[in-house]
């Protein structure tokens, strides 16, 4: 009896889950775009958009990072540093400096954690502030800011902004599935919607 029950109850969670899924509607639960990007890739591209000052971004990113690792394998995800003004960007150059050295992995969870659980927010205010952290971190302080302002990371900061201006985001975190859905919030729900929106874009993609 208590076998069967269980079962029932499983049942009819994973019959709750499907049906949350398939009650995520336009308006509510995502965004189109007005100004889709033509994206004509293979894959599926799922852009996220952060700042690391941000507490609901550091409160997503637990729940992103591990949909990062089962999503599936058509599809490509981008976590890219909004730079939608002075101060974000400092951070933004920061991500991709450590990004040219091959280190962003290793400094990109600490630095959410220096900010928001050490209360650090200071290391993002400005370049000096920001690479004495990365050096913290066992970062080349010199190579670090000789990147800062380079032409290579320069380019990304330009294309950041530029792609955020083009999603129409004035906030984060901010996900954009292939260049044509808008995902906001800051809990599990968001790699729901995600993966709601990539079999969306699935089935887009077979007419």
């Amino acid at each position: 009896m208590k076998f069967a029950l269980k079962t029932t109850l499983l049942a009819s969670m994973v019959g709750l889950a499907t049906l949350s899924q398939a009650n995520f509607v336009e308006g509510r639960d995502y965004k189109v775009l007005a100004n889709p990007d033509p994206i004509t890739s293979d894959v599926i591209i799922v852009r996220e958009f952060f700042w690391y000052g941000c507490p609901h971004c550091n409160s997503l990113e637990p729940y992103m990072q591990k949909w990062a690792k089962t999503r599936a394998s058509d599809v490509a995800f981008f976590q890219t540093p909004a730079a939608l003004n002075p101060m974000w960007e400092v951070a933004a150059r920061g991500y991709y400096a450590a990004q040219q050295m091959g280190v962003q992995e290793n400094t990109h969870q600490a630095l959410f954690n220096a900010i928001h659980k050490d209360g650090k927010r200071n290391i993002i205010s400005n370049q000096e502030e920001l690479s004495n952290w990365y050096a913290s971190q066992g970062v080349d302080k010199a190579k670090f800011n000789s990147l800062y302002n380079s032409f290579a990371v320069s380019t990304k900061v330009e294309r950041s902004r530029s792609n955020a201006m083009r999603y129409q985001i004035t906030g984060v975190p901010a996900v954009v599935v292939q260049g044509k859905y808008l995902v906001t919030g800051a809990d599990a729900k968001v790699p729901q919607v995600v993966d709601f929106l990539v079999n969306k874009v699935r089935e887009e993609k077979k007419k």
